[in-house]
């Protein structure tokens, strides 16, 4: 991708190892620009993966602007069997060009550098109906605190209070920064309930706030299952 300057953010499974939370992912997940230009790069990089569109949909821009994945295996005797897949909008995602300017840059020690969706968005491309990705929410959030809970910035004390989904670290962030807790009480009212030290409320607020939030992504991708249904009796 790099070398075929791809306008792309690596996320999913590998992303959150590179994050310090391990996850086993079977495949490459990509936010990419969705662009004329660069998907003619994406196109010339995957071509060199030898990869081919596997399900549905075909690789299309409008497809991938509706909010849809498209699906590639790679072939190529260095990555045989590879699958990568690729999304430009999700949901509750800002757009490709805000999330490019927050971007993680990281090196490997191979020397190659990799561009990654910023934590913060990381966890919130992680906010669906599937079961596996809450629990990498939380182990997401309780590494970022536990590696800058020392001497955090305040953007990283307002990330902790938007996203951690650990009782008894809220408590404690709570009891540490209780001025921002009650600010952002505002918007994530559960904070109310790490104030006052309630870990029972405070852990029955999470699960109701979980399941909003899955209820939110299936109500999403309803219309564009309905589509991928159809796309499949097409073909």
């Amino acid at each position: 991708m790099r070398r075929h300057r791809v306008q792309c953010l690596l996320m999913g499974g590998q992303a959150c190892v590179f994050y310090g939370a391990a996850e086993f992912s079977r495949d490459t997940d990509l936010a990419i620009l969705a662009s004329d230009e660069n998907l003619d790069r994406l196109k010339a990089a995957l071509a060199e993966l030898q990869a081919e569109t596997i399900a549905v949909p075909d690789f299309d821009l409008a497809h991938l602007l509706r909010g849809h994945a498209v699906h590639f295996r790679c072939r190529h005797p260095e990555a045989a069997g590879m699958r990568v897949d690729v999304m430009s909008s999700m949901r509750g995602v800002d757009p490709f060009p805000a999330l490019w300017e927050r971007r993680t840059t990281l090196e490997t020690p191979d020397g190659t550098l990799c561009d990654l969706l910023s934590l913060p968005d990381l966890v919130q491309a992680k906010k669906t109906q599937r079961d596996k990705d809450w629990p990498m929410i939380r182990r997401l959030v309780e590494a970022h605190y536990f590696e800058f809970s020392g001497a955090p910035n305040e953007d990283q004390v307002r990330f902790w209070f938007r996203e951690l989904r650990t009782p008894t670290l809220l408590i404690e962030a709570a009891t540490r920064w209780p001025d921002e807790a009650r600010q952002l009480s505002m918007t994530r009212p559960l904070l109310e309930h790490a104030l006052t030290r309630d870990e029972s409320s405070l852990e029955s607020a999470l699960s109701a706030e979980e399941q909003e939030e899955r209820f939110r992504d299936k109500e999403y991708w309803l219309p564009l299952k309905k589509e991928l249904e159809a796309m499949r009796r097409a073909r």
